[in-house]
């Protein structure tokens, strides 16, 4: 399946000079969104990732590592914004290509020594999947590697990613 046909390119979006990939598109298409999961668990099935846990990133994150999770027989453990989980919380503050910002994630959430998969729609500048390994490397967690639906090559994201795979379904 051509997944690139079913994303939709937004020029000046968050800010002029961006042209954001919006997978919007894809999530509306039934058999584009179950060829994406399939193919998503596949990327990883073949590298031989065996999560104790997916991890993703708030908002799209929550969109595909929940079905990669119950599909690798793992558990789910979002990483949100500031100020939207409920018990006690481990956070960072990390650089966006576009300015910054601070993720959050419960500190029961996962354990010393937890087999950990992040995941999440896209993967720019890298900076968003670095600042949840960095948050998940503090407290003892191995990352077993990274899966996005879509990898800019261009900004080079991969380049600042803890040492582990990348695995990604569409670049540009």
């Amino acid at each position: 399946m051509d997944l690139k046909s079913l994303i939709r390119d937004i020029p000046d979006f968050p800010k002029p000079g961006i042209l954001f990939r919006d997978i919007t598109t894809l999530l509306n298409h039934p058999e584009g969104m179950r060829y994406t999961m399939d193919a998503l668990t596949q990327l990883c099935i073949e590298a031989n990732l065996k999560p104790d846990h997916v991890v993703g990133m708030e908002s799209r994150g929550f969109i595909f590592g929940p079905t990669l999770a119950y599909n690798l027989n793992a558990g789910f453990v979002p990483v949100r914004k500031p100020g939207k989980l409920p018990a006690a919380v481990h956070s960072v503050e990390y650089e966006l290509e576009y300015g910054t910002d601070t993720l959050e994630m419960h500190q029961d959430a996962v354990g010393e020594g937890n087999r950990i998969l992040i995941v999440d729609d896209l993967v720019a500048t890298g900076g968003t999947a670095k600042a949840t390994a960095d948050l998940l490397t503090k407290v003892g967690c191995e990352i077993l590697g990274y899966v996005f639906v879509v990898e800019l090559m261009a900004l080079k994201g991969r380049d600042r990613l803890p040492d582990a795979p990348v695995l990604s379904l569409v670049q540009y």
